[in-house]
């Protein structure tokens, strides 16, 4: 099924829960509602708005649908707009000085004077009053402030409430709606095959604007849309060369600006990628809601507040990690329920689709939990499964989410939800963090295991898997050259405590790339470590260091290689990693709390 088919299916699916407009409306932020007398006089200004955590915003509300505004020529919405439309008056953005917009509010009377001639309806005969006598004069005196003018309005009749005691607004009136519906109606297009539904209908075109992916424009941004001859043919103009029918333009349209918008529970914002996900309807209602929770659970697992929450946490995603069958998670769940992802991120004035996936739901969880288990590690540097920003964030300068480089997010959730290969630059970019000095933590060691882990498992030339935990006996020369530097900067740091600059900051990068340069150097620093433990007051502990020492070199074949390949450095992290923390599960709950410091993904 193509994205516009599924998204025009999960349409409907919304349409029969009430939460998204129908055909001809759009769901717009509004911020104020000017309440008119039959006379058409501004008895009142009233707020729209809604309350998002501390402060109060603009209320989405179904509205006569918005459109994209290209070029010079303003064009209104009916029944509501901004003030520069609707007052002629907005706030010049460099001087924050209230100006004129004659030609906008000019293009709002000549609308609402064309499609509301001759009406008997009392709240639109109000509207046309309020633009017979409206002048910027009377601005101040109508209880108008600058701060609403950048802000949509809407309008009502004063007093005119619905069965349930709500505002009615002039576009619920039944005499706009028919008035609408004929506009509608009258704008249709060329008439086509459209390639979503397979009918012939009128064809958009124009598409609509999609709201919420992350750095697209604020005024929306078009997954369809031809803006250059170079791509079209055949004499055919933009929608025309990819005909949609009207209907089903608004209605994927709709559908994904409800899965896009804030708090929906079916988007994700991982790195430049911002996914959204939702399930069909084939094993019920309440199937495809608990597999789309289930979904943003395994990509994104809740934030534990103490160590029984943790352990609840990691209790209900065991089975996912274990490979084990879906209903053993949720039995509720029917596994053949058909599950859609889809991720974009912005391109300018468009979208581009970083990818798209349609399977079925027990398909993705087995790969998800093949992703956890590739991740595996011990000591584990985390409390419960990893986010997918949290691996995404050990790649970026500082640990700042805004610092991942672009792309990565996007091929990275590619190779998780297929169980293909991850990127290689995910591998490259953890190995450049370590190298410029960030810290060799568990989360970077788990991603080099996993990266490594799932290249021997896919690719022609097999080899051993990386072990979970310190495995004394591993033969791999990198792996014991990161196990011996680990050991000797435990050796420094027991002789001479915390210093300026370890051997870890100084030489981390230099011995993961190029063996033979460093280490005959750190091993005969190493002898005076040595010598002040076996002098001092820890002798036996010397001799630990020795042994170990001994026990690593024992096992390399060779000399010290010149230099190491990436996929050897990241065996150098991993080897480092297992030496270095051991035995440390108190050392790695810290590591795991520090982890989950949360940087929210919304």
């Amino acid at each position: 099924m193509t994205v516009l088919a599924a998204l025009n299916g999960y349409y409907g699916r919304l349409a029969d829960r009430g939460e998204v407009p129908p055909f001809g409306y759009s769901t717009e932020r509004i911020a104020h509602i000017i309440v008119l007398s039959p006379d058409g006089e501004p008895v009142e200004i009233l707020p729209w708005q809604s309350l998002s955590g501390k402060k109060s915003e603009p209320r989405p509300t179904a509205v006569p649908q918005s459109f994209k505004r290209p070029g010079t020529t303003p064009r209104s919405f009916f029944l509501w707009d901004n003030g520069k439309f609707v007052l002629g008056l907005g706030v010049d953005k460099v001087t924050r000085q209230r100006v004129a917009h004659p030609a906008n509010h000019a293009a709002f009377q000549e609308l609402h004077r064309r499609l509301l001639a001759g009406t008997e309806d009392a709240g639109l005969a109000a509207l046309l009053r309020f633009l017979d006598g409206w002048s910027a004069d009377r601005f101040d005196a109508c209880g108008f402030t600058d701060a609403m003018l950048d802000q949509n309005f809407m309008f009502m009749l004063d007093g005119d409430r619905n069965d349930r005691g709500e505002p009615r607004f002039l576009h619920d009136r039944t005499a706009a709606r028919r008035i609408w519906e004929r506009a509608v109606a009258e704008g249709a297009g060329e008439e086509g095959i459209c390639l979503v539904t397979g009918a012939r209908q009128p064809i958009a075109r124009l598409h609509p604007a999609i709201k919420g992916v992350m750095d697209a424009q604020s005024s929306g941004a078009s997954i369809v849309s031809f803006n250059n001859d170079a791509f079209t043919s055949y004499g055919k103009e933009q929608g025309l060369n990819a005909p949609v029918s009207e209907a089903a333009a608004f209605g994927y349209g709709a559908a994904l600006n409800a899965l896009l918008a804030r708090g929906s529970g079916n988007r994700l914002v991982i790195g430049d990628a911002t996914t959204v996900f939702w399930a069909d309807t084939s094993g019920g209602e309440e199937s495809a809601q608990r597999a789309e929770v289930l979904f943003h659970d395994l990509l994104s697992p809740p934030a534990a507040e103490d160590a029984d929450e943790a352990q609840a946490i990691r209790n209900a995603l065991l089975p996912v990690s274990q490979g084990r069958p879906v209903r053993e998670i949720a039995p509720e769940l029917d596994e053949r329920t058909r599950f859609y992802v889809l991720g974009l991120s912005p391109n300018i004035a468009r979208l581009s689709v970083r990818f798209w996936l349609e399977d079925s739901f027990a398909a993705i969880a087995e790969r998800v939990g093949r992703h956890w288990e590739d991740l595996r590690i011990d000591p584990a540097p985390w409390r419960t499964a990893p986010a997918v920003w949290m691996l995404l964030r050990e790649t970026a300068p500082l640990g700042k989410t805004e610092n991942i480089a672009p792309q990565l997010a996007g091929e990275v959730m590619r190779a998780i939800l297929t169980g293909g290969r991850y990127p290689r630059s995910l591998l490259a970019a953890v190995i450049i963090r370590m190298r410029a000095g960030d810290p060799v933590n568990g989360v970077k060691a788990a991603i080099c295991r996993a990266c490594l882990n799932r290249d021997s498992r896919l690719g022609t030339k097999k080899t051993e898997e990386i072990p979970v935990s310190l495995n004394r006996d591993e033969a791999n020369p990198a792996y014991r050259l990161g196990r011996l530097f680990a050991v000797l900067e435990g050796a420094q740091r027991a002789a001479l405590g915390d210093v300026n600059a370890s051997i870890r900051d100084r030489y981390f990068g230099a011995a993961s790339a190029t063996p033979a340069s460093v280490f005959p150097m750190l091993l005969r620093n190493s002898n005076h470590h040595l010598a002040v433990l076996r002098k001092g007051d820890k002798p036996r502990l010397g001799g630990w260091f020795e042994g170990e020492i001994g026990q690593i070199l024992g096992g390399l074949d060779s000399g010290f290689p010149r230099s190491l390949r990436i996929e050897d450095q990241g065996r150098f992290a991993i080897g480092y990693y297992h030496q270095r923390y051991s035995g440390k599960a108190a050392a790695s709950t810290e590591q795991a709390v520090a982890t989950e410091q949360t940087v929210s993904e919304d």
